[in-house]
């Protein structure tokens, strides 16, 4: 197992898991249930450590340009999320009338998760802030570090990033396959996953195919502007894909993220900088997913819609998903507000809502973080580097 790569482990996990949960062996699953509870709490707790880690030295060491590639930085990713959910938008509406029709929804509208076998017992590991209070103190520190040139807060966070890359390393990217080997257990085992989507598969297909689309399009602009392949460089990106079809969370996977960055040859500040930051701001996929799907109960319930509506619920999801928790159904229950404000949609369709995303919200989540890595080869351009041969 020590020679294998991260792939073909990540992998191997997802076969083991879909293997184990075919066998319906309740006490299985039920131990492999716990394991994920567990290190799924850990990794909560780790994740305001990694921002604070990765991203307040990232700042401080742009120095000078802290403020402005961090501007940069938000606009590149509210400008992808926006441009993916407008794109899902004209796609969905010339595709889905074709084969929806209204009145026709026919799906028991529960929450897949309780369907999940539960852990055999349960240790709370609550992190000592959320994550947007992570993603400011780092902020004010970062940007603190860099105004003031001093070096005794510097090398204090630099020391930080060091016990946190440990974390990563030993804990973190070992266990990682058998936590997607229970997920994917427990999903099998349940089987309601595999009901919803059989009931959407064509509306799931379209979004699939919308999330390569926008890849393509994101790695396309990166290579162009870096002068590298961009084939090469979203080929660099398969493993994060695959971790974080088995996590369903951007923030679990920022450590694979960021090493793949790097790997693309942005530079270690900008890497270690932007991927922790897009984890939380860039949700390209989920929007693309989010709006779809929202379209697709509208027209199934014959409601009234128009692209004016939807672009306007578009550029809010792009601010409300930020507050999004690092978790597997996360960005779906930011959107629970403007769905019910904005769409119109009643309890009944927000329970909907939450079951179809959560059907696929790995894919999202896929499309979300390989996208960072794009991002993060524009941002490297704007800062000014070349990528380096790793």
């Amino acid at each position: 197992m020590k020679k294998l790569g991260l792939l073909p482990k990540l992998i191997l996990g997802i076969i083991v898991g879909i293997i184990l949960g075919k066998l319906k062996v309740l006490v299985i699953v039920q131990l492999l249930a716990t394991f994920n509870g567990l290190f799924g709490n850990f990794l909560g707790f780790v994740i305001p450590l990694i921002i604070i880690g990765f991203v307040a030295p990232g700042i401080g060491d742009l120095g000078g340009n802290a403020g402005k590639l961090l501007g940069a930085a938000v606009l590149v990713a509210y400008g992808s999320t926006v441009v993916s959910g407008s794109f899902a938008y004209i796609v969905d509406s010339t595709l889905f009338p074709s084969f929806l029709k209204a009145g026709s929804l026919a799906i028991d509208a529960g929450n897949p998760e309780h369907a999940l076998v539960g852990p055999l017992m349960k240790v709370a590991m609550p992190p000592i802030m959320d994550v947007m209070s992570a993603l400011l103190i780092a902020f004010v520190i970062g940007l603190g570090i860099a105004a003031s040139k001093g070096h005794t807060i510097k090398d204090v966070m630099n020391e930080f990033q060091g016990i946190v890359e440990g974390i990563i390393k030993v804990v973190i990217i070992p266990l990682l396959p058998f936590h997607i080997a229970g997920i994917f257990a427990n999903m099998t085992y349940a089987g309601q996953v595999e009901t919803i989507l059989s009931v959407f598969a064509k509306v799931f297909a379209i979004i699939i195919v919308m999330h390569i689309v926008i890849l393509l399009f994101q790695f396309t602009v990166g290579g162009v502007l870096n002068g590298a392949n961009p084939i090469a460089l979203l080929r660099n990106m398969v493993p994060a894909y695959m971790t974080a079809v088995g996590t369903q969370s951007s923030a679990a996977t920022i450590p694979v993220t960021l090493a793949q960055t790097k790997k693309n040859g942005v530079n270690d500040g900008i890497a270690e900088f932007t991927i922790p930051l897009f984890a939380t701001i860039h949700l390209s996929g989920s929007t693309i997913t989010l709006t779809s799907c929202a379209l697709a109960v509208m027209m199934l319930h014959d409601m009234p819609y128009t692209f004016g509506s939807f672009f306007g619920f578009i550029l809010m999801l792009g601010v409300t998903m930020v507050a999004a928790p690092g978790v597997p159904g996360g960005a779906v229950m930011a959107a629970l507000g403007l769905l019910e404000s904005m769409l119109h949609f009643d309890q009944n369709l927000l329970s909907l809502m939450i079951a179809l995303y959560l059907a696929q919200d790995s894919f999202g989540t896929a499309c979300n973080v390989t996208g960072d890595g794009a991002l993060a080869l524009i941002v490297n351009k704007i800062a000014g580097f070349k990528l380096e041969k790793k």
